[in-house]
């Protein structure tokens, strides 16, 4: 059946494909931007962790705020903020000038998150998992094409500032569209049902089955690891190739498109087996087990094929959408404020971003140190997967048509 919302629905993915580029921008630009800022990778570093202060500032506020006020504004407000960075980094001139439009950065991030995400589960009720995960193809693409365009631009001799032109280019066509005609759904609408009283239609609201300090604390931590094991790598594989695996500087950047390859490989390969009934909870034990292999075989054996292979499967696991998937999964937990529940969880993730750079700039001159703490990030988000699976079956059942059921006590 055709969805009024599509259209809204595919202008707000395209705002994550150019999120996907904003999020490694930075890196992919480094030697550019520390030229630039006179400073080194370490500082650039440090100017990637201030991404993570925007979305801590304003995210748990701006999705309860997306819950009473409604998607568009904070939607709108998102892509606004998004066109101040990436014009504030080519125009700044030191790290500390820099470091504030990084903090915009994140606040953009934020706002989008706090729309976007309720705002999809609300335009496809039946299909939430599979709506979120696309986020993630959309990101993935835009990582794929990113590195392919700067090693253009890098072999060409051209302006590193066009991969900054075309983002603003494009996210100024879309806030137009956004702005002029977006269609969204009320706020929340789907955590109520309609029932028959007396002739009238009344809402009634679905409890709450979570737990909010036990279920809340681990969907918290796993917003944490989640968003600490692909946005490490993601920042670091590139430079880890080149400089312990002996890799070209093309090959090397090479790996970012081939992580990126394996993140939309698996959000086509999640759609499929969602739309064949598999649950949500199903793929967080099987992908984050998987992300804690690849990255103990990267790490283990350092060579140009593992690299290549490793890159492709940890961007299956661990940015194919797991992150997205475990947010549905705590919408089922907490399925009457969809803004505040996204905000909680990707503020988790913003201190990941914030924090990790920090770590791993610390680490930098032992790029095999910084994958290895990759390693120990992703046993304990499979740890936490599995406690996530046994909560979820001791408050859920399945009948045999699929519908989840609260257990009774």
């Amino acid at each position: 059946m055709k969805n009024k919302y599509m259209p809204t629905a595919l202008s707000l993915y395209i705002n994550y494909f150019i999120h996907g580029i904003g999020v490694i921008i930075l890196a992919q630009n480094m030697t550019a931007l520390a030229h630039q800022w006179g400073t080194n990778a370490g500082g650039v570093a440090v100017v990637i962790s201030s991404l993570g202060i925007g979305r801590l500032i304003v995210l748990l506020v701006s999705g309860w705020l997306s819950d009473k006020f409604g998607r568009k504004p904070f939607v709108i407000l998102g892509v606004i903020t998004y066109l101040i960075f990436f014009a504030g980094i080519l125009l700044s001139k030191s790290i500390a000038i820099a470091y504030i439009f990084g903090i915009l950065a994140g606040i953009a991030n934020s706002f989008l998150d706090s729309g976007t995400y309720p705002a999809l589960m609300e335009m496809f009720p039946e299909s939430k998992g599979t709506a979120n995960v696309i986020i993630k193809a959309f990101i993935s693409a835009g990582q794929f094409a990113l590195p392919l365009f700067v090693s253009f631009l890098v072999a060409s001799k051209i302006w590193y500032g066009w991969s900054f032109i075309i983002c603003i280019v494009v996210m100024a066509l879309n806030l137009v569209f956004i702005a002029m005609g977006g269609k969204f759904p009320k706020a929340n609408a789907d955590a109520e049902v309609e029932v028959e009283k007396d002739g009238h239609e009344e809402e009634e609201e679905i409890e709450s089955p979570g737990n909010l300090w036990i279920d809340g604390t681990l969907f918290i931590l796993y917003g944490y690891i989640s968003q600490a094991t692909f946005y490490l790598v993601s920042q670091w594989l590139s430079q880890y190739g080149q400089q312990v695996a002996g890799m070209s500087d093309v090959s090397s950047r090479a790996l970012i498109s081939y992580y990126s390859v394996g993140s939309i490989v698996c959000v086509l390969v999640t759609a499929v087996l969602a739309k064949k009934a598999v649950k949500e909870i199903q793929f967080l034990g099987v992908y984050t087990c998987l992300s804690f292999i690849s990255l103990l075989l990267m790490y283990l054996f350092p060579t140009a094929i593992i690299c290549s292979i490793m890159s492709f499967v940890v961007g299956f696991s661990a940015a194919g959408g797991v992150m997205q998937l475990g947010l549905t999964v705590m919408s089922s937990f907490f399925p009457k404020g969809k803004g505040t529940i996204t905000g909680a969880f990707y503020t988790a993730g913003s201190i990941a971003s914030f924090t990790i750079p920090l770590v791993t700039g610390a680490m930098s001159k032992n790029l095999a140190n910084v994958i290895l703490f990759d390693v120990i990030i992703a046993l304990i988000g499979f740890v936490l997967a599995v406690c996530i699976t046994l909560r979820y079956r001791h408050l859920f059942k399945a009948d045999k048509k699929g519908v989840r059921d609260l257990e009774s006590d």
